[in-house]
């Protein structure tokens, strides 16, 4: 099992103009058509995955560089430098932020990666471990539109990739990446984009270490007329919670040899100390987790770009645009170890009024739950510890604010159900063996934010969920050796849906799907004998009522892609894609 990804690693439709900006963003539908990547080669150990590359608009981009060939070799950051593209000043259609990342054949261990411009977090992921004859090259991209307004003026930044280089550790990580710039045009309107990007990071300006207890904070002087407020976030477990989902009751972690304070995290947000939102920590396992073999060629989902989860927090926008000073903090709920936390608060203002003003009106939400424990566990004279552990969560919550703007009052109502439900199975002895753990673990958000202005009602409902399985069997061997086998299934659900006065005029979703295993044989001293045995399958589905629709699905045996199938979900027309997920 291996530790943290950043220290040093160790083994193991009808609508007035008034209220567009208000509303869902209706001219920047088409760019829900996602496109195919090129098609993978079969035969090739490079890190791959059934994910889309970002769509583009129809216009010719500029292209500014902010990594060219930049070798990542030591615990340090490197500088990054950004001038506005003359050629096209915007706005734009779309911003896209493109990279390619290697790592020379040798021994390194996955490495957590940032790209940092004007204090935000551009990127966020980790990197792939290569082998001794394996140097293993991947392509990344991010939809960075939303992030526009830093991108106006040039910038400073930081590249980070903390990274080890000695005689054991030989693998060098090298990055090239570039800013696509897509200029408005009538077949690609100009995106709504924030107008202020408000960075939440650490002392350093990246992303902060949190445990429990702790957060990240910023200080927020938002203009007076702001009427959108929303902040990303990414909550990336470390140390010994990489492994969070294996941890158990802080009172069994000697007999199980595990992480304490239960299985269960949650990402908690505040402003001015008043609980704002939620949002859920999904269960990435880096490419050195657990088994290395078993993310060659397919990486987990996410693993080596993860994904912002958003968190609507316009219902605090009339506080936030008083003109007085106010504090947005991040923090891990339950936390044993560490984790590290970013965030991009993102505000829209109203054009038409130079001061809004408003107010909060409700809020039910709570942080810190309790989780429900179920403990059925016994140690035997041995030892060894046998057993279940049931883990779960639940609750409801409404946050409701105004916003007086320029079109009336306008009233937003955030409603979330959060849950989350672990059933985990041990038997473990912590001497001898052997060491089985077997979890089925499902975390769920379903969300409806409701934007009223006058008779007119807007409707957004989100569905998320992050199903996942794990199965780790460590067995001792009579002959002294050892034997490892590693099962995983990572899905990444998401559906949205947008309805104007109860009519639907757009629906998407997607469903992401890893499934991997592999088995490692070790010697009496615990040194690997052979590569992994093992087979792994991914999937990536993707529809929208426009009409859109993508389907990738690859096979791969013993570290090579064997198959790549594409379109095969997208060829039935009588499928109900809403529903089949």
């Amino acid at each position: 099992m291996q530790n943290s990804a950043r220290s040093p690693r160790r083994s193991s439709v009808f609508l007035s103009l008034a209220l567009l900006p208000l509303l869902f963003d209706v001219a920047s539908l088409h760019a829900q058509v996602v496109v195919a990547p090129a098609t993978p080669q079969v035969g090739s150990s490079n890190p791959v995955t059934a994910e889309p590359l970002i769509s583009r608009p129809p216009t010719k981009p500029c292209v500014v560089k902010l990594l060219n060939e930049t070798a990542f070799e030591n615990y340090s950051t490197l500088p990054i430098t950004y001038t506005p593209p003359a050629a096209c000043p915007g706005p734009w259609a779309k911003v896209v932020l493109a990279a390619d990342f290697t790592v020379t054949a040798g021994v390194q261990y996955d490495r957590t990666a940032e790209l940092i411009l004007g204090g935000a977090n551009i990127f966020y992921g980790t990197t792939a471990e290569p082998r001794s004859a394996l140097s293993p090259s991947w392509h990344i991209e991010r939809d960075v539109t939303d992030l526009s307004a830093i991108f106006k003026t040039p910038q400073t930044g930081i590249a980070e990739i903390y990274n080890i280089v000695n005689s054991s550790y030989t693998g060098i990580i090298y990055g090239n990446a570039v800013l696509e710039f897509y200029p408005a045009s009538w077949k690609a309107p100009a995106a709504i984009v924030p107008e202020v990007v408000v960075p939440v990071n650490g002392t350093g300006g990246d992303a902060g270490s949190v445990t429990s207890g702790q957060q990240i904070t910023q200080v927020l002087n938002l203009p007076v007329n702001t009427e959108k407020v929303f902040l990303d976030v990414i909550a990336q477990s470390q140390s010994s919670d990489e492994f969070w989902y294996l941890c158990v009751p802080s009172d069994e972690t000697s007999n199980l040899e595990s992480c304490g304070n239960t299985a269960f995290r949650e990402t908690e947000i505040t402003i001015d100390g008043i609980p704002a939102g939620v949002a859920p920590v999904y269960p990435w396992i880096y490419t050195g987790g657990l088994d290395p073999y078993l993310w060659e060629p397919i990486t987990g989902v996410q693993t080596l770009n993860f994904k912002p989860y958003r968190v609507d927090l316009t219902p605090f926008a009339g506080v936030l645009s008083n003109g007085e000073q106010h504090t947005v903090g991040i923090g891990v709920y339950n936390a044993n170890s560490y984790f590290l936390v970013t965030g991009n608060l993102l505000a829209y203002t109203d054009k038409g009024r130079k001061r809004t003003g408003g107010g909060l009106i409700s809020n039910t939400l709570t942080l810190n739950p309790i989780p429900s424990v179920d403990e059925n566990l016994v140690t035997d004279e041995s030892g060894t510890t046998t057993g279940t552990i049931a883990v779960a969560s639940g609750r409801k919550f409404e946050i409701k604010g105004y916003v007086d703007t320029s079109h009336g009052r306008v009233e937003t109502t955030v409603e979330q159900a959060v849950n989350f439900q672990q059933n985990q199975t041990v038997d473990v002895n912590p001497n001898a063996g052997p060491d089985d753990q077997d979890l089925l673990q499902t975390s769920t958000v379903d969300s409806v934010t409701t934007t009223r202005a006058g008779f007119l009602v807007e409707s957004t409902k989100q569905h998320f969920s992050y199903p996942f399985r794990l199965s780790y069997h460590f067995l001792y061997n009579p002959d002294g050796t050892y034997t490892q086998k590693v099962t995983s299934d990572q899905q990444d659900i998401v559906s949205e849906s947008k309805a104007i006065d109860g009519f639907e005029f757009f629906h998407n979703a997607y469903n992401e799907q890893v499934k991997s295993t592999d088995t490692l044989q070790l010697d009496a001293s615990f040194n690997l004998t052979a590569a992994g045995i093992g087979h792994s399958s991914a999937s990536y589905k993707s529809f929208n009522s426009l009409g859109g629709c993508y389907s990738r699905s690859l096979t791969a045996e013993n570290q090579k892609l064997t198959l790549v199938t594409d379109d095969k979900g997208c060829r039935d027309d009588d499928h109900d894609h809403r529903h089949q997920w």
